[in-house]
Order: structure tokens, then sequence, then C-alpha cells
């Protein structure tokens, strides 16, 4: 991964915003913690300029006065320049001065620098002097004091102030401090949540994975289908194909429980989208697949239909035909495949229609009815097949499309004259009642049995396949009629099942939906209190 990609990574991203969020809080504490600091500073000071003059009112000094005020607070000292030179106790500057702002000399001392200073760095004594609080200060423009004004009882004025220099030491150190601390705090905070997001993010390495994978797999299978055309689909969970492998999933990284709730869900829903894009590609491979087998069946089958009419057809041409009881058999045998193409591209027909699932107009529909019709077609085919036929008392009804269940019908007894003897019986039952798995539902059941060879079990598993014909169907047939009786019976909500075995016959059973019977009124039912019916 490069550089660029490391910076536009989620990870460097979480991590830079994390540590650029902690730069901005350290900021803001620093900024905050500053603030007091200095306020606690300055209103110590504060505090001890007002304590003074509040002393300095209370007793009502003068000027003349104040040398003995001075020596009680220890304040003397600091008033000779000789001695606050030497012990650097000027951090206290104090100086009559009038009205106008002009320092005065004071216990026989001139001004000094600070105390011009002071006076002109104040410029309004008088102000000043009514003024709560102390105000800020620079001497000299650069030495930083907190400064008050006192007018004594006999009229003078006199400045006070402290220097506050150490107040920006204090915090320069604080400052220093906490930029320090700062620091390092980001950069461990950064490099835990550079690993932490690492670690976090690294299920969604795994799904990128997976999914740059699957993709690539898709796209070798997409130009090895272009390349050859005729692959059979894709095998066993999509493994049939190089390097295609639609069973890959997302497995959780130290267990659900360690994982973060956002991550989990995108993996579950990852892995059923996977699972959904598996399914549906498996699909398309069984459907390709069986639309390759179909075309090639169809084929086929046409073909040997068709061939036979050319075979024919080029005798005639070559007047090989010259006898007229030839010509005749060779004009039945024409006829007679052209009946089967024809059967064969209805029956197709009719698959095609059902498989685009068309809208069918279900109604009540006497199965009885139908199951007679079908019968006794059959026995005007084959009048010495011995034919069975049992039923309720009544109609037996069914929701159905009438002519797609008599079409279903038709098959069932089709398929009995065509792969069975003429010698083996066959019994049709039809039955209504409710359903064993459900007495709220009603339904109507066919039953066709015959007494045929039967079927074995893997032949009757292909039952319903389309051109499956058991031992090469030896009877003749297309292939397609139970194909169509599976179809029909769905597309009304029915299911159909077959029980066989080799030399035992075939039943086939069809269930269709019904609808519920009229409710059992008896005429003593309707007859009035009181009223005998004669």
């Amino acid at each position: 991964m490069t550089g660029a990609q490391h910076a536009g990574s989620l990870r460097a991203k979480v991590t830079i915003s994390g540590i650029a969020m902690l730069a901005l809080g350290i900021v803001v504490a620093t900024t905050i913690s500053l603030a007091g600091v200095r306020h606690y500073l300055i209103d110590t000071v504060d505090d001890d300029l007002k304590s003074s003059r509040e002393q300095i009112y209370e007793v009502d000094l003068t000027l003349k006065d104040l040398t003995t005020f001075l020596d009680i607070a220890g304040l003397r000292e600091a008033l000779d320049p000789n001695v606050a030179k030497a012990t650097d106790t000027n951090d206290r500057v104090f100086v009559p001065v009038t009205d106008a702002g002009k320092p005065k000399g004071f216990l026989g001392y001139p001004p000094t620098p600070e105390e011009r200073g002071l006076a002109a760095a104040v410029g309004n004594p008088v102000k000043l002097s009514k003024e709560a609080n102390p105000t800020d200060v620079e001497l000299n423009g650069d030495t930083p004091y907190r400064a008050t004004a006192i007018r004594l009882a006999d009229g003078q004025l006199v400045l006070m102030a402290t220097e506050v220099s150490a107040t920006g030491e204090i915090m320069g150190n604080v400052v220093r401090l906490e930029l320090v601390a700062g620091v390092g705090l980001m950069a461990l905070l950064g490099t835990g949540m550079f690993f932490g997001a690492r670690r976090g993010l690294r299920p969604m390495e795994d799904m990128v994975e997976t999914a740059s994978a699957i993709a690539e797999g898709c796209e070798q299978h997409a130009r090895d289908t272009r390349h050859s055309p005729h692959s059979d689909g894709a095998g066993p969970a999509g493994k049939g194909h190089r390097g295609l492998d639609l069973s890959r999933r997302v497995a959780a990284r130290g267990g659900r429980r360690r994982a973060a709730l956002e991550v989990e869900r995108l993996r579950l829903a990852l892995n059923s989208m996977l699972h959904q894009v598996e399914s549906a590609f498996l699909a398309r491979e069984h459907a390709a697949a069986h639309l390759r087998r179909f075309v090639a069946d169809a084929s086929h089958e046409l073909r040997t239909p068709l061939a036979a009419i050319r075979g024919y057809l080029q005798l005639y041409e070559r007047g090989m035909l010259a006898d007229a009881g030839e010509r005749t058999r060779v004009l039945h045998r024409m006829t007679a495949e052209t009946e089967r193409m024809s059967r064969l591209v209805d029956e197709l027909l009719a698959l095609a229609r059902l498989d685009q699932r068309p809208e069918l107009r279900p109604a009540p529909v006497d199965v009885a009815r139908l199951a007679e019709d079908a019968l006794a077609d059959l026995s005007a085919q084959q009048p010495e097949r011995e034919v069975r036929f049992v039923r309720t008392e009544g109609p037996a009804l069914a929701l159905a499309d009438e002519p797609l269940l008599r079409q279903v019908v038709g098959n069932l007894v089709a398929n009995v004259r065509v792969h069975t003897p003429v010698s083996a019986p066959v019994r049709v039952e039809v039955s209504a009642g409710p359903d064993p798995h459900d007495a709220d539902t009603h339904v109507c059941v066919l039953r066709v049995r015959d007494e045929g060879p039967g079927m074995r079990p893997e032949d009757a598993a292909r039952v319903f396949d389309r051109f499956f014909r058991a031992d090469g169907a030896p009877n003749g047939g297309s292939g397609l009629g139970m194909s169509v009786v599976h179809a029909g019976v769905e597309a009304q909500g029915g299911t159909v099942r077959v029980r066989t075995a080799r030399d035992a016959g075939l039943t086939v059973t069809v269930t269709l939906p019904a609808p519920a019977p009229a409710p059992d009124t008896s005429e003593s039912d309707t007859t009035p209190a009181g009223v005998t019916s004669g």
C-alpha cells in the first residue's frame, strides 16, 4: 500500500481525526486553565492592594501620618531606592502625585524612575481613585503592574502598584508543562488509536479480500465462458470453475462478542449477500445448462421425425414408390411422424407457457367428469385394456383451470397407454374431502394406478424431467408428458407424487385445492317452529 493510500485509508483518517480532536481539546483546556491561573494570581495581587487601601481609609491617614503606617506595614524599606536595589524588593511602587498626575518626592527621596513611570502610566490618578478595582499598567512600556490610587484625608493622591511579571512566568511554566503533557498524550493516544483502529477494522479488510477474490473469480469465469461457451455450469458450491469460489464467507475474528456491533452487522449482511449471489449464480448456471440440454433434446426429438419424412420424400422423388400400397403405407408413416412432431410442439408450447406463469382462471371443475372422458378415450383406443374407475358419490370438485386440468388428466392416462402393455389394468380413483394435514382445507385427489412394469427408483426420481424416458422408452413418447403434468399441477397450487417399484406398477397421485363444501341444510332445519313437513 502506498503512502497516499495509507493517508486516505479509514484507519489513518480515524487516527488523524482523533489526534486533531485531542489537540483541540488540549488547546481549549490550556486556554481555560491559563485564564483560571491568571485570574487567581491577579485576584491575589488585587486583594492585597485593596486590603492596603482599605486599611489607609479606615485609619483616615494623611500624607504626614503615612510614614508611621508604612513602618507598621513593612513598606518603608521598599520606598528607599538604595535598599530596594540592594535587596531586589522592587516589586512594589508607592508614589504621591498631584491631581494632574505629576509625581512628588516622599520621605525626602526624589521620585525614582519607577515612580515616574507609574505616574506616567496611570495618567489620570483622580479617575483611578474612584475605581473599586486595580487596573493594569506597564512601567516604561515593558514591566506589567497592577495599580490603584488612594486619596488621603488631607486630599493628597497616592499611587500604589505591585509588579505582576511573575504571573507571566508562572503562566509560561504552565503552558510549557501542558504542552509537553499534551504532546506526550497525543503521541500515546495516536499510537493507541492507530493500532486499535487497525485491529478493529481488520474484519473489514477480510471483507474486502473476500469480495475481491469472488469478483476476480467471476471475471475469470466470464472470460472462460466467452472462450468456451459450451461449458457445463458451476460445480457444487460454485467451485466448478477455475478460481471461482462463491462459498467463501467472512469469518468473525475473535468471536462475535468482541467485534464492534456495526462491523458485525456489516459482516452478517455481506455474508447474506454472498449467499444470495451464490444461489443466484448456481440457479443461473443450472438454468443455462438445463436450457442447453432442453434445446439439444428438443432438436434430437424433432430431428428423428424430420429425417424419416425427408427419407420418404426422397424415395418418392426418385420414383422408388411405384406400388400404390407402398405409397399408402409411406403416407401413413409420414402422417404419423407429422402428428408426433405436432404433439411435441404442443407440449413444448405448453411447458413454455407454464414457465412464464400464465394467468389462470380457476373455477370449480368436476375432476371425475374429466377422468371419465380420458378413460373413455383410452377404451376407444385400447378396447382390450381393463379399466376400473372409482369415485366418491357426488361431484369431486377442484379449483382449477379446466383446459389445463383436462390436459393434465389426459397426459396421465396417455402415459399409461404409451408405456404399459395392453394387458396391464389401470385403476383411476377420484375423491374429495378435508386435507389430512389440515382439516380446515379441502382437497380433491386424483389417483391413476397401473399394473405395468413399474420403474426403478433412480428413474422415478427423474420422471418429471423434460425429455426423460425410462429405459429409452421403447413404447415411444416424447418424454414431456409427465413434465407437463408436474408443471400444470404446480401452476394450480397442487402437488403430484409418484409411487413405483420394479414390476410393481406405477401410481401417480395428484392433489388439488377444492372449494369448501356448502353447509348441510336439511328440510327440517328450514321448517319454522311448530310446523311439520308433510
